[in-house]
């Protein structure tokens, strides 16, 4: 696929980017003039993008970031609204459109390669969702995240899911009863982001940390990124037996085989990615 540069967009360009740096495949969120709000068909891209990255071993890691003032204002209000014409006032494009949401959310959980989020600004609602079902998130300073549908009577049912998975849950609560917006800080403070960097550097910091983490063997990123979201909702005792099978699996691994024998020959280490 050819790297295309992000840029403002226009009527004629695609509504997502895509770009390579090194092993690292950056997705572009390209619907600035709408705020990068998820439409039917930037949804269908980023999925169509995550199946082609799932089983390409030249990607190691995935930044998805966006351009323009908006990270993503979440589903396309006017494109939901156009529906209410529908025999069944929108029903079944509604239910279409929120699986097919939900399903691409969890492709990105389900990617068996680290996901950075890049957020330069707003986020809310499905676009909260967004940050929320990457891996790992660098905001800028000036990002801010909301989950505001119940500011217009739509409960933010779907970024929920998301969303209490990654922050305490009073703080989850407060952000989808109130719809206010929390910084950047804060969403640090709660476990939203992980970083929080200078306007303008969230992108490079974003794939400096993907970089970071594909210099790691490919296969234990994918055995531990499996086993984190598994056992994250299991109970204790049946997480750690899980746990201990995926160890064992794990130290059959010829990678494991290899890194423990640089670790002690204390030298670096030649990954074989299986």
């Amino acid at each position: 696929m050819p790297v295309q540069s992000a840029r403002a967009a226009t009527p004629l360009s695609p509504v997502l980017l895509r770009e390579t740096v090194g092993s690292i495949a950056v997705l572009t969120l390209n619907r600035s003039a709408a705020r990068n709000s998820l439409s039917e068909g930037l949804i269908a891209e980023l999925h169509g993008a995550l199946r082609e990255i799932h089983d390409d071993k030249s990607v190691r890691a995935l930044v998805i970031a966006a351009v323009g003032p908006a990270f993503s204002a979440g589903h396309d209000m006017k494109e939901l609204t156009a529906r209410r014409s529908d025999a069944d006032r929108g029903r079944a494009y509604f239910a279409t459109l929120m699986n097919a949401c939900s399903a691409m959310m969890q492709a990105i959980v389900q990617l068996p390669k680290p996901v950075v989020a890049a957020v330069q600004g707003v986020a809310t609602a499905a676009g909260c969702q967004l940050v929320a079902s990457c891996d790992l998130a660098v905001a800028s300073e000036a990002a801010t995240f909301a989950t505001p549908g119940v500011d217009i009577g739509l409960f933010c049912s779907t970024p929920m899911v998301a969303l209490s998975r990654n922050v305490p849950r009073k703080r989850a609560m407060e952000m989808l009863l109130t719809g206010e917006p929390i910084t950047a800080a804060t969403a640090r403070d709660i476990g939203l982001v992980n970083r929080v960097v200078a306007a303008g550097t969230e992108r490079d910091a974003a794939i400096a940390l993907a970089q970071k983490v594909a210099l790691k063997s490919a296969y234990t990123i994918k055995l531990g990124k499996e086993a984190f979201y598994r056992q994250v909702e299991m109970n204790l005792a049946d997480a750690y037996r899980y746990a201990a099978e995926v160890m064992t699996e794990n130290m059959m691994a010829r990678d494991a085989e290899e890194g423990i024998g640089a670790f002690i020959e204390k030298r670096v280490p030649k990954w074989q990615d299986e």
